[in-house]
């Protein structure tokens, strides 16, 4: 079809076809349900798919995009087809990074306190969104490297868990 563009879109190991098409259909999986997506402000949009409606926010490099959905958010990878996936820099091994450029709002967690995978550990705000960021597993917090309204680089670890 012209006009559509094909993408990978990758949320931890899995990964996902994505066909975006000229009329704003965009195609997710193989063989796929379709959504209508239609732009409301620069990284709003409007997710349907005829039965229901989500408000989604997106920020981020385009390789790296953090989506908010109904107050939940997650980082995905997107690469277009054909193109070799580049590396992906990460914080240190047992630590957590900003995702993007944002101001700590909250941090939910204290040095010495035990988590679980999926536990909040803080919050940022970047582009009018609240992305939480969640304990990727379980472990004990070793050291908090933000405050409360802070602006925090992607890069810097944010949050230590051992």
């Amino acid at each position: 079809m012209p006009g559509t563009r094909r993408f990978i879109v990758r949320q931890g190991l899995a990964a996902t076809p994505v066909e975006v098409r000229s009329d704003g259909r965009v195609r997710v999986g193989d063989p796929g349900d379709v959504f209508l997506v239609t732009a409301v402000s620069p990284g709003e949009y409007l997710v349907s798919s005829g039965a229901h409606t989500w408000r989604v926010a997106a920020a981020g490099p385009p390789e790296a995009r953090w989506v908010a959905v109904e107050g939940a958010g997650a980082c995905l990878e997107v690469q277009p087809e054909g193109q070799t996936r580049a590396p992906r820099q990460r914080a240190a091994h047992g630590a957590l990074a900003a995702p993007m450029p944002g101001t700590v709002i909250d941090v939910s967690v204290a040095v010495g306190q035990q988590v679980r995978a999926g536990d909040l550990l803080l919050t940022l705000e970047a582009m009018k969104m609240e992305l939480p960021i969640r304990s990727p597993r379980d472990g004990l917090v070793s050291a908090i490297r933000c405050a409360p309204g802070e602006l925090v680089q992607p890069g810097p670890p944010l949050v230590e868990i051992t």
